[in-house]
């Protein structure tokens, strides 16, 4: 697999979850991310492992039932 940084709007793409919502995940760093500059970057292998370690309780994270 590649060791590719990938944007919002990839990441976004990838989890089917609005932008808005990613920004908000990465922001209250609920999700793997790196701010570089003024964006985020993701690293899809960490976001494989995010996704596959979430528990029920972390899924209403990704509802945003947990965002502020």
């Amino acid at each position: 697999m590649t060791d590719k940084w990938m944007t919002v709007k990839d990441i976004s793409d990838y989890l089917q979850l609005s932008k808005d919502q990613i920004y908000r995940l990465a922001q209250h760093g609920k999700i793997p991310a790196s701010k570089v500059g003024r964006g985020w970057r993701f690293k899809r292998e960490k976001i494989d492992d995010w996704v596959e370690s979430q528990s029920s309780h972390s899924r209403k994270v990704i509802n945003g039932d947990n965002i502020e």
